[in-house]
């Protein structure tokens, strides 16, 4: 039994990740768990795999991490994510490479706690609502019987949704107790905010495995330092290549 940190969606982004990492010892983690998406975005891949590896961190492959080593296509990437995935492939060093492409696209905790990245069947499906609870449920019940609490990335929120028959609770983010016989799906929110308009801050999830209790955190990191960091590493998006981005694809699908 442990008390995890739960982190996703790093997404290259070193100074977010070390601020989250600091947040999570001061509260005494045991371990330390990734649903998935450590590059992508922003300049330091190579530095958050590092990271993570050297504190034995459990964790699994995210959309970016199939993309960024070649594994997954950019068909159904955004032209950011695209762009700056590119730049990733060419920066990534082979051991970086090596470890991501080795990363499980599943991991199960003590038994009885699932990580998966986006949907349980589909690593770039959004959950966002009670039908892809729904949906996910199922599989989760054919795939992984007898688990009942799933965590998950990809969306960027922290979000609870809580099942009960066929009643899917959106449940506010903060102290929830999962020792209940419900069926749960947990997303611990992002670590990198460059997506974000407004709250820029690093997220996290605290799981207490023995008493089945969950609750959230975030800390502000140095976004200024991270979004200069990636403009000169060539991760942004120029307007005019966007353009260009949206015009080949139109062109691809004629």
């Amino acid at each position: 039994m442990a008390l995890y940190g739960i982190l996703g969606d790093i997404h290259g982004n070193r100074e977010a990740l070390e601020a989250a990492l600091a947040a999570l010892d001061g509260h005494g983690i045991t371990a330390l768990a990734c649903v998935g998406d450590i590059i992508g975005y922003n300049a330091d891949p190579d530095d958050c795999v590092a990271i993570l590896r050297e504190r034995n961190a459990i964790a699994i492959a995210g959309n970016h991490d199939l993309i960024g080593t070649g594994l997954l296509g950019f068909e159904r990437c955004s032209n950011k994510a695209m762009h700056s995935l590119k730049r990733t492939r060419r920066t990534i060093s082979p051991a970086t490479a090596a470890y991501l492409r080795d990363l499980p696209s599943h991991v199960v905790l003590e038994g009885r706690v699932l990580l998966t990245h986006g949907g349980v069947r589909d690593v770039q499906q959004y959950m966002t609502n009670w039908r892809h609870i729904l949906e996910n449920l199922g599989y989760l019940r054919q795939d992984f019987p007898g688990i009942r609490i799933c965590f998950f990335g990809h969306t960027h929120e922290q979000r609870v949704f809580e099942v009960v028959g066929d009643d899917v609770r959106d449940v506010p983010p903060s102290v929830v107790d999962l020792s209940a016989h419900r069926d749960y799906f947990i997303n611990p929110g992002s670590v990198d905010a460059s997506r974000k308009r407004h709250h820029k801050v690093a997220e996290y999830a605290l799981f207490e495995s023995d008493a089945l209790t969950l609750d959230f955190g975030n800390v502000p990191y140095d976004e200024r330092r991270t979004e200069e960091r990636a403009e000169a590493g060539g991760y942004r998006l120029a307007q005019w290549r966007d353009r260009l981005y949206d015009v080949q694809r139109r062109l691809i699908g004629t």
